[in-house]
């Protein structure tokens, strides 16, 4: 029976300070978090104390700079330390999307003193969630708002309102909510989780990722000083024209990391199998050349994603180099928003066909819920779900034909 990662945590790890993507103790670490991975998804434990361990590790600040007491990671490291994660296990790498998501657009403004001092919090350990979503708006991913909603109080606002799809903010200690300030205009406000009147539901029913407390956030009369909401103009706070193109990656890149758990557990399968089929072509599993090919494609499908994904994350750290030259940032972003737009379509298929690879190379055996390896096509095809393969085609299509520039709202 594997033990339970709150008696061992205290024992087990010790971090240096700042973790970076190559340290040895991220990845004592991360092959811990794949021991109850599987026990976690079957019966729906909530990982806490695994994110516990995260900020414990300081992992929320691998893009911080060095001299700020971050890890000084770039975003190909990012993503190969999200890509390890998802391998062990793609709930939490889901979870802690949007913290990197909120913490790159405070990295990519000036250091007001009220980012100096978000900074300073990841740095410390927290981590940020997001709620951004509304059931009301019928177009999906317009970035419009409409019920969450700031009166003005005393020097600062009352916050009412409601989001849902709100993942990993279950288990952040800050929540960025978008909102519409008293004059109508959009605007961001960064809030303390524990706050009186943030209220973080655990309702996500979906049949994969279900750990990701992708709930309803309510807020009820949440008090929200002055200094708190980020409005799309401040000079402190700089929007890229595609800004929603770290967030579709992340995606894409947890499901590269299923692959590789995919993988492992395709070889695992062979090693352990008793018996064959009476018309197979060899006595023992491990000697079949049907499932030698069978764990040689799941093989290069990982290979593959994964060289997908850090061609995509290379692309945004192009983004990076041209705002450091001082150039336009314009055509880069778009460059990485088309990189990583390929990439989902490219990489979520060889996930979802690698997911149903695993039962050729196991039989129908494999399908008992004991073993719980259903969970990888369930994840990976909750992953894929978020935005449809059909809408990012012709988007890229579009492109291609008629030079039309793809979306710039959230899915690109």
């Amino acid at each position: 029976m594997i033990k339970s990662p709150e008696k061992l945590a205290d024992k087990t790890f010790e971090f240096t300070t700042p973790v970076k993507a190559n340290s040895p103790e991220l990845q004592q670490l991360f092959d811990f978090i794949a021991l109850g991975a599987s026990e976690r998804d079957r019966d729906r434990i909530l990982p806490f104390d695994i994110i516990e361990l995260l900020k414990r590790s300081r992992l929320g600040a691998l893009r911080v700079p060095v001299a700020e007491g971050g890890g000084g990671s770039s975003l190909r490291e990012l993503f190969e330390v999200i890509i390890r994660l998802g391998d062990a296990d793609p709930n939490v790498a889901h979870i802690i999307r949007n913290h990197f998501v909120v913490i790159e657009r405070i990295l990519r403004s000036e250091r007001s003193e009220r980012n100096r001092r978000w900074l300073k919090a990841v740095v410390d350990g927290a981590f940020f969630g997001f709620a951004g979503s509304e059931l009301e708006v019928k177009r999906a991913g317009s970035g419009t708002v409409l019920n969450t909603k700031l009166t003005p109080e005393a020097g600062g606002y009352r916050l009412n309102g409601s989001k849902y799809y709100s993942t990993g903010s279950l288990y952040a200690d800050f929540v960025a909510v978008r909102l519409l300030a008293p004059d109508g205009t959009p605007a961001t406000a960064i809030v303390p989780t524990k706050r009186e009147g943030v209220e973080l539901v655990d309702d996500w029913d979906g049949f994969g990722q279900r750990l990701t407390g992708t709930g309803t956030t309510t807020f009820t009369n949440v008090r929200i000083e002055a200094d708190e909401v980020v409005f799309d103009t401040d000079a402190d706070n700089s929007l890229l024209t595609y800004n929603a193109t770290i967030p579709q990656l992340f995606l894409t890149a947890v499901n590269t990391g299923i692959i590789r758990n995919v993988l492992r557990d395709a070889t695992n399968l062979v090693h352990k199998r008793p018996r064959t089929f009476y018309h197979a072509v060899a006595e023992q599993a491990a000697d079949d050349p049907l499932i030698q090919q069978t764990v040689g494609q799941i093989s290069a499908n990982a290979f593959a994603a994964e060289a997908i994904v850090l061609a995509a994350a290379d692309g945004l750290d192009q983004i990076i180099t041209a705002r450091a030259k001082g150039e336009d940032e314009s055509a880069a972003s778009l460059a990485a928003s088309l990189r990583t737009t390929k990439a989902k379509l490219v990489v979520d298929e060889l996930t979802l066909r690698s997911t149903t690879l695993l039962f050729e190379v196991g039989g129908a055996s494999t399908t008992k819920k004991s073993s719980n390896l259903d969970r990888h096509w369930r994840n990976a095809r909750t992953l894929s779900s978020h935005n449809p393969a059909a809408f990012k085609a012709r988007a890229i299509g579009n492109y291609e034909i008629n030079g039309t520039p793809l979306p710039t709202g959230a899915f690109f």
